[in-house]
């Protein structure tokens, strides 16, 4: 029997009110995101200029600027969503689509340019303020110990990038604009950091407790949760469309690669602010989840031991890769530039059979990949793109999403705990490892295990959901991807 005690009916009312304002927002939002105006001719133009003010109208009768022009194939309801990731599965696309031949002349296509956001200007000052926060970043990184091998080189490239007369991210020379365009602008680098993560990743506590996938499922409601949040923003003003607001969305993952891989894709305009939001809380996971994780859960839970995961065979490391990539070609081939690099350095890992490839691919390829991915987000912490209304929305939906994931993996937990029997109850604390830092997230979850009970180690089981956030983050790229990609 459940003891409805003060704090359970406190849980209780918190989730029923979230429940109400998620129908409310939900009732409202498809009207803010996707305003059509009239009987106008569908444009296929996207690219929104932040500074600039909102249509003309208030609330829900305002129109998105750079929406004007939409037609009804930009109206996304529950039938046309389904349809749509049904037409995108790769059962569908083999029996139904032929095969074209992409480059059939054999001359290199024009290379389409990223379109551009006028951001403006900004006062010289300002550039003092962002250096500011650039030399703080480095001493959260060196002085706090918060992930110091993203936080350092984005720190830095912050700095450099505003100087004043150093032209350091100013094309065609400047280094860091430079390197922003050759990797971080166009999905290049996020897919070699997917290979380098597959080949530092053990699935084993995912294989050995499946079960723990659905807390790394359960993680992803911050994802979709933040689409009602960018609507109430554009509520009060602010402009972000729908294919947006799910670029935004999947910062709620903590997943920076597939972050900056969804905003290429779906909102390259806005793909810079994206980038340092993502890689900025996958860093300060260490400062934001532990105080929601107490919040919602007691000591007594925070207590509970778990047996460490069975040892698994390497058979089944081997084969998950595999399977993992065989599932998404047939249902989700939109995922599959993400999952297939996981899959691919993970199966080279698991493997044994090409050892010199998979440690280049966690070691060295990683790192060169990650200084130079980490300097180009840098690069794009400016005053004109950061200090703006539409920046800043971008980054509190950004912290929105990530602490609504933290909490989503912590309430599934707690809710399996009511049907799961004594003795096999599990800590609620590997939830928040639902999020896709691997394996930042489930070294933080270890840590406020043992700042309760120091002879508790869960490092092994919250490894479960973490690295099934992973895939969950991915998976819910290819959904937008699916439902989204084909209208730009």
């Amino acid at each position: 029997m459940i003891d409805l005690n003060k704090n359970f009916r406190k849980q209780v009312l918190g989730v029923t009110c979230a429940i109400m304002a998620v129908a409310f927002v939900l009732s409202t939002g498809s009207k803010v995101l996707a305003q059509t105006a009239g009987d106008s001719a569908p444009v296929a133009t996207e690219t929104v200029a932040p500074a600039t003010s909102a249509s003309e109208g208030h609330g829900l009768d305002r129109v998105i600027k750079g929406t004007e022009n939409w037609g009804e194939e930009h109206e996304i309801n529950v039938g046309k969503f389904i349809q749509n990731i049904g037409k995108s599965t790769g059962i569908y696309q083999m029996i139904k689509q032929q095969r074209v031949d992409p480059n059939p002349t054999g001359v290199m296509p024009e290379v389409k340019e990223t379109p551009r956001t006028d951001w403006g200007k900004a006062p010289g000052w300002q550039s003092l303020i962002m250096i500011a926060i650039g030399f703080l970043i480095v001493y959260l990184a060196v002085g706090k110990g918060f992930e110091p091998l993203l936080l350092i080189p984005i720190g830095f490239g912050t700095i450099l990038v505003n100087i004043v007369g150093a032209g350091m991210g100013d094309l065609p020379d400047g280094m860091l604009a430079i390197i922003y365009k050759a990797g971080v602008g166009n999905e290049f680098f996020p897919m070699l950091i997917f290979m380098g993560i597959g080949a530092m990743t053990d699935f084993g506590p995912l294989i050995a407790n499946p079960k723990t996938a659905i807390l790394g499922g359960a993680a992803q409601f911050g994802v979709f949760f933040t689409l009602f949040g960018v609507a109430i923003m554009n509520m009060f003003g602010l402009n972000y469309n729908i294919m947006q607001a799910c670029a935004i969305g999947i910062i709620g993952g903590a997943d920076g690669p597939t972050s900056i891989y969804v905003s290429g894709k779906l909102a390259p305009e806005l793909m810079g602010v994206i980038a340092v939001a993502a890689y900025s809380y996958m860093a300060l996971v260490p400062m934001i989840q532990p105080p929601i994780m107490k919040l919602l859960t007691t000591k007594k839970e925070r207590m509970i031991h778990m047996e460490n995961p069975r040892q698994v065979s390497k058979v089944e490391k081997v084969l998950f890769p595999l399977m993992l990539l065989v599932l998404t070609i047939i249902l989700l081939p939109p995922a599959a530039p993400l999952i297939g690099m996981l899959a691919f350095g993970n199966f080279v890992k698991e493997s044994g059979a090409a050892a010199r490839l998979s440690k280049t691919m966690e070691n060295e390829l990683m790192n060169i990949v990650s200084i130079l991915l980490s300097l180009g987000v840098g690069s794009q912490m400016t005053p004109e793109k950061i200090i703006k209304g539409e920046s800043l929305g971008i980054i509190v939906l950004g912290l929105v999403a990530f602490a609504v994931a933290t909490a989503g993996g912590l309430l599934m937990a707690k809710l399996m705990n009511v049907f799961l029997p004594k003795g096999k109850k599990i800590n609620p604390l590997i939830g928040s490892a639902g999020v896709s830092a691997v394996p930042m997230a489930a070294r933080v979850a270890h840590k406020v295990a043992q700042s309760e009970d120091p002879s508790n180690f869960i490092l092994m089981n919250a490894m479960g959901p973490n690295v099934a956030g992973v895939i969950g983050t991915a998976m819910a790229a290819g959904v937008f991807i699916a439902t989204y990609g084909g209208l730009r």
